[in-house]
């Protein structure tokens, strides 16, 4: 992938399959992200974090069914670093503690991992579990830990199926917006 224009053929092509055992397909879940993080106001960088937060699934080859075969797919982990052939910290970094944002939640709010689907549980068990206070106390130090807790919360709701959303082709002049300076 070399432009902008094949990120988001990307998205349009392979988002349309199953989001791992969630009832949305991945384009679904990304504008529907996307969608909560307009409404709230987000700034226009957590805005296209929300919608290409989990691009990683779609670039691995592990399958959809990772996590039920036991495998961590760090999908944060190389959706953060393809994306920042385009984005600057402000999308990326969001994007990649996105995952820390649950183990985070977990330990900061008593009901939070009430709320998680079972998907997410199961993953959050391959991704580490739940931080220690340690582990918690560091990550929310981190500069832009609070716009991941802010994806990962949109995360965790952006999976309504027949949910109605702007087209992926609303968000592309925000995407363009917020590129990286070459």
């Amino acid at each position: 992938m070399q432009t902008l224009d094949d990120l988001f053929a990307l998205l349009e092509r392979a988002g349309g399959e199953q989001y791992g055992q969630e009832a949305v397909t991945q384009l679904a879940h990304a504008l529907q992200c996307a969608q909560l993080a307009e409404q709230e106001g987000a700034a226009p960088a957590t805005v296209v974090a929300a919608l290409l937060h989990d691009i990683g699934h779609l670039i691995h080859e592990f399958g959809d069914d990772a996590a039920l075969r036991g495998i961590d797919d760090r999908h944060e982990v190389s959706g953060a670093s393809l994306l920042g052939r385009w984005f600057g910290a402000d999308v990326t970094e969001p994007i990649r503690l996105h995952v820390d944002a649950k183990r985070w939640l977990c330990r900061a709010e008593e009901k939070y991992f009430s709320i998680l689907s079972p998907a997410s549980v199961r993953s959050l068990e391959l991704q580490g579990g739940v931080f220690d206070e340690a582990g918690a106390d560091a990550f929310i130090a981190q500069p832009h830990a609070q716009a991941a807790v802010a994806v990962r919360r949109w995360d965790d709701i952006g999976k309504i199926p027949g949910l109605a959303t702007p087209p992926l082709a609303h968000y592309r002049p925000l995407a363009e917006a917020v590129l990286r300076a070459a």
